[in-house]
């Protein structure tokens, strides 16, 4: 059995990114419904808020959920109250150290899983005690690390490094990109930008429609003097780009990107305006489909390929 799948009492090794503004009760309940692991993302959540889809995910799935929590978000403590009041089995933490809430966690019962972007950060997640890591290549959709490393170049490199459960993320959406992953060394896939695009998620339909029109070479890495994040290319891309050419300062690019321009992108359904937040493989995304059917195909390929690769 997978490390993964054992770790989470799950059917599949597929954990669904906890992507704001995305990832609300509906897509973690019908990703955890269908064999993997959702999440709740509360990165965009007040607490009250993140109160009922917590609710409402309990009441619509009776499967293992998790859910997202950024260490920098300014209302921690509340939320983290929440979570162990509701006895939340599984929680992934990022940007920021995973010192300082994971064995707090963990005497709770609580699983914790990190994400990080180099195999630096996955050695010290390790010191930390979490119970799992992501390893997140820079073809992910929103925020990235500053290496810019691949999720190919990366995967293999922190399995030397470290012996916990590994998932693979960024540019992964597929059955072919989950089996390659687990080739690599991953013990399971998380995957963000193939359930932002689908019925269940809590993306507004332009973005959503966006996404499944975006080609090759239709997002870019932008804000990479803050924190780097993957947008698709729009007239608020434009801007940031004329901005950092002219050599903008962090304050003069934090004063462009204001407050709320995610939030004005992806779940107000602003295109031009708001920030898109997708990753590279949104070019092979073509369809708004329910989550089931999503698994479905990823694990029909998956056994698919691992069967052409073994007659070889």
């Amino acid at each position: 059995m997978s490390k993964i799948k054992e770790l989470f009492n799950i059917q599949y090794p597929i954990v669904q990114g906890g992507m704001i503004w995305c990832s609300g009760w509906r897509l973690a309940s019908a990703v955890s419904n269908a064999g993997g692991l959702g999440l709740i993302g509360a990165g965009s959540m007040y607490p009250d808020v993140f109160q009922e889809h917590i609710t409402k995910c309990k009441q619509a799935t009776d499967k293992p959920f998790g859910v997202n929590l950024p260490l920098i978000y300014p209302q921690i403590d509340e939320l983290i109250k929440i979570i162990v009041a509701e006895k939340i089995p599984i929680v992934f933490t990022s940007a920021g150290n995973p010192k300082k809430w994971t064995a707090f966690l963990q005497e709770k019962g609580i699983k914790v899983v990190h994400v990080v972007s180099n195999v630096k950060f996955a050695k010290k997640s390790e010191e930390a005690g979490v119970d799992a890591i992501v390893a997140e290549g820079f073809e992910a959709g929103g925020h990235n690390g500053f290496e810019e490393n691949t999720t190919m170049t990366l995967i293999p490199q922190v399995r030397k490094a470290v012996n916990l459960p590994l998932l693979a993320a960024g540019g992964i959406a597929t059955g072919s990109g989950m089996l390659a992953a687990m080739s690599l060394g991953a013990d399971g896939v998380q995957i963000g930008s193939r359930f932002v695009a689908t019925k269940e998620s809590s993306a507004h339909d332009n973005f959503k429609n966006e996404i499944i029109k975006t080609q090759n070479g239709d997002t870019i890495l932008a804000f990479k003097k803050l924190i780097p994040v993957r947008l698709i290319k729009n007239n608020f891309t434009v801007k940031v780009q004329e901005l950092q050419n002219k050599g903008a300062s962090r304050e003069q690019l934090t004063e462009l990107l204001g407050k709320g321009r995610a939030k004005k992108g992806m779940f107000e359904g602003d295109l031009q305006n708001g920030e898109l937040e997708i990753g590279q493989i949104s070019g092979i995304i073509t369809k708004v489909e329910p989550v089931e059917t999503v698994i479905n195909s990823i694990i029909i390929e998956y056994n698919q390929k691992l069967l052409t690769l073994a007659k070889l």
